[in-house]
């Protein structure tokens, strides 16, 4: 271009400019161009719902593995219940025998029989050492032989102690000595 063009013949000129850039762009790439874009917004929406999938998952996973969990615990604690509810005829059952009605022996034994497999236990703490956790020491004998020692051993069981599933329903009552 030379500087002598009046403004119209500048005016020409660029709009000549223009129409040869517009027929030089191709159609193709402006149409490959926005399909290119409109994939990408795809990808990433499908992204996004896939991420939101993924959470929603794992959130409901939890959820049942905690349902589960709480149901078994609440299970467990009924029949923590009743097992402690059944103590009592337990402690007369072994009463009873005490005192020489062995007849009572085989219900005794019947109802212990029952509940084991479910996860019931008889403390039998006899000649063992003292633990607090699973024995209440209700009688105290000084030891004459080992004075040095701080070890209590279980001498006497005056009541059974019973763990329902690693846990001390009841614990035993028992005579210590040490």
């Amino acid at each position: 271009m030379s500087s002598d063009l009046s403004g119209e013949e500048l005016r020409v000129e660029v709009d000549e400019a223009e129409i040869i850039s517009s027929e030089t762009e191709n159609p193709v790439d402006s149409f490959v161009q926005e399909e290119k874009d409109e994939f990408s917004q795809l990808i990433s929406e499908r992204d996004s719902y896939l991420d939101d999938l993924q959470r929603v998952t794992a959130e409901f996973s939890n959820f049942r593995k905690q349902s589960a969990k709480r149901n078994a615990e609440i299970g467990s604690r009924s029949q923590a219940e009743l097992i402690e509810k059944l103590l009592p005829v337990l402690d007369a059952c072994d009463l009873a025998i005490e005192h020489g009605a062995n007849d009572v022996a085989p219900i005794r034994e019947a109802l212990i029989t029952a509940f084991e497999p479910s996860g019931l236990q008889v403390l039998n703490p006899l000649d063992s050492i003292f633990d607090p956790t699973c024995h209440e020491a209700v009688l105290h004998e000084a030891s004459e032989e080992n004075q040095d020692s701080n070890e209590q051993i279980v001498i006497e069981v005056l009541r059974r102690g019973y763990i329902w599933s690693d846990h001390v329903l009841r614990p035993a009552m028992v005579k210590v000595r040490g």
